[in-house]
């Protein structure tokens, strides 16, 4: 009898006993984050077992986040080691999460990090995770909009975003990551930063310090509507990796989507998980569990667009399938997500390292929010550094670098070096002063109605822009504007040329509404493309709303995120022949080829 229990006990023990990860996908991870609400659930394990069989079964996962607070709520010990082991035992790498909210349905309510009882409450909480966990993450949420009364006269004379700057810091090493080193030395604490990456600063998230409080950062790519009240457009969703990788050290761990703008088709929500991967994410985060349970599977994500012969199908998505030796029916977004997800994971492992067009953003610096993921959208390849870029035949600078005290020596210094300097009419605007040695320009707050851009084409729209004035025969006009500008009366610079030493000064004229760049015409386009691209192997013939994405082993994406098909050609910087090979097909293709609606074409050359 003894012999038949310690067998038993030992059966026991090998049942319990966690399963090795197991990789599931061979160029990023794939992973799932669980909100407290849906980790205290967990505790039923009938509710625990049935939830993960539907996922699981639509969906191979590599990687699980169980978040341990949010809105108040802390998950018991218990609950979480229960948890914690299941998804071990299914062979699934586990780490923790925090959200950092008093409660988010009322305007994503924050912690007073100046009151002593919410400094405590966010130290208890981070301690309570790191008992659990040797690695979690803080969602979205770790900054302040505080302005209660402890707020405003620990601010002092100071303005919000210097104090909130200051006091999140703080908070960072001494409430949330030494904390948790004290109780588990081993754990690796790390920060997800939003997707608002260009208004920061006024909350106290610092992209400066803040990378390297924490043991890695993680990247919000969520772009849902661009209509929404963020505006965020579709090529944020690659253009952010790569700007939190740059001011990481190479420490962002990964992209996260959910599944806002699923509702505009099934495209939209598509489009931000591969953005994510081809932006060479380390993992691909799918928020959250109760979204893949509960967000189903609807004929309203098909779109008209889908008859064609696409990127996404939604009817192969809703179709049946062998799942080792059983046929699943698909039944929610999870299927989605598994299908674009392993479409990507096969495309990824032949891209390089990509590369763009050299863009300076100085640290909490206002001015042209955004701007970059405009410009990505009228195919220019974007990489944004906070450091002025060195080495290069281009720099592209926005309002943003306007902060740089040595703005202006910097600039000659690229251009004496024989490089070309790209400045936008925001630039311009708000540091005449700092272009003056360079070239005498104004732009001020005088406007001009556009829509004719003589032979390069017209605009169905009119178009506001701020006027750039220069000094004939200084400086000189390479596309101008009119309304009319054949057989008008006056036109105005939409980009202009001045040359200095021995290199080039461009100022690029920015409408006043960002979304209008999609409504320049082609021609207009295609020499702003040609005169930004010199780093760069090819650049795009075709219209807005398609994107460029370059990467260092001579291969490409171009991605068209219009409604319709579109006809675009891959142009050489360099003459010669190029050939293009599909790297999906194996075909090879033309310069000149159509692109489907929400759907790419990947090639090497």
């Amino acid at each position: 009898m003894r012999k038949i229990a310690k067998l038993l006990v030992c059966s026991i023990l090998v049942l319990c006993t966690a399963i090795p990860a197991i990789a599931r996908h061979k160029n990023f991870k794939v992973s799932v984050y669980v909100r407290a609400f849906e980790v205290e659930k967990m505790k039923d394990a009938r509710w625990l077992d049935s939830t993960w069989s539907i996922i699981s079964s639509q969906l191979d996962v590599d990687k699980i986040y169980l978040e341990t607070h949010r809105d108040m709520h802390l998950v018991d010990d218990e609950t979480l080691e229960k948890a914690k082991a299941f998804f071990e035992k299914q062979g699934i790498e586990v780490a923790g999460g925090i959200t950092y909210t008093i409660s988010e349905p009322n305007d994503f309510e924050t912690f007073s990090y100046s009151h002593p009882e919410d400094r405590a409450w966010v130290k208890k909480v981070a301690e309570h995770t790191a008992r659990h966990f040797d690695e979690f993450l803080l969602d979205d949420f770790f900054f302040t909009s505080s302005k209660k009364d402890v707020e405003i006269e620990a601010k002092g004379d100071r303005s919000w975003t210097e104090y909130r700057l200051d006091l999140m810091n703080e908070a960072g090493r001494n409430l949330v990551v030494n904390p948790a080193k004290a109780v588990n030395p081993k754990v690796k604490v790390i920060i997800k930063y939003p997707n608002w990456y260009d208004h920061f600063q006024g909350l106290g998230f610092n992209l400066e310090h803040g990378p390297q409080i924490f043991d890695g950062v993680w990247t919000g790519t969520e772009t849902r509507s661009p209509a929404s009240n963020q505006h965020l457009q579709n090529y944020l969703s690659y253009n952010i990796m790569r700007y939190f990788e740059n001011i990481s050290g190479g420490r962002n761990e990964g992209g996260w989507v959910d599944a806002g703008g699923i509702n505009m088709s099934m495209d939209r929500y598509a489009e931000q998980l591969f953005l994510t991967a081809i932006a060479k994410g380390r993992d691909v985060m799918l928020f959250a569990y109760n979204q893949l349970l509960d967000v189903r599977l609807n004929p309203m994500f098909r779109a008209p667009w889908q008859d064609m012969e696409t990127s996404w199908r939604y009817d192969e998505m809703t179709a049946p399938f062998k799942n080792g030796d059983r046929t699943v029916t698909p039944t929610t977004m999870a299927r989605i997500a598994d299908v674009v997800l392993r479409k990507t994971d096969n495309l990824v492992g032949k891209l390089g390292n990509p590369v763009g067009i050299q863009s300076y953003k100085v640290f909490h610096a206002p001015g042209e929010e955004f701007l970059q993921n405009y410009l990505g959208m009228i195919g220019l390849p974007m990489d944004m550094y906070p450091d002025f870029p060195q080495g290069c035949k281009t720099v592209l600078l926005t309002a943003q670098a306007a902060t740089d005290p040595d703005l202006t020596d910097k600039i000659i210094a690229q251009l004496r070096g024989g490089g070309d300097v790209v400045i936008t009419s925001g630039l311009l605007k708000a540091v005449p002063d700092k272009i003056d040695d360079i070239c005498e320009l104004q732009c001020d707050d005088l406007k001009a109605i556009v829509n004719d851009f003589g032979r390069y084409g017209k605009s169905e729209k009119d178009i506001i822009i701020p006027q750039v004035r220069y000094l004939t025969n200084d400086s000189w006009e390479v596309v101008s504007a009119g309304r009319p500008l054949t057989g008008g009366v006056s036109g105005w610079p939409i980009l202009h040329r001045a040359t200095y030493s021995n290199g080039t000064l461009y100022v690029l004229t920015i409408p006043d509404d960002f979304g209008n760049l999609y409504d320049y015409p082609m021609g207009v386009l295609n020499v702003i493309r040609r005169t930004m691209s010199k780093d760069l192997d090819l650049y795009l013939d075709g219209p807005s709303k398609v994107g460029l994405f370059l990467y260092d082993n001579r291969t490409v994406i171009v991605e068209n995120f219009n409604d319709e098909p579109v006809d675009i050609r891959l142009v050489g910087m360099t003459p010669g022949q190029l050939q293009f090979t599909d790297l999906e097909t194996g075909e090879v293709s033309a310069p000149s080829m159509t692109i489907m609606p929400h759907s790419y074409r990947a090639f090497s050359y």
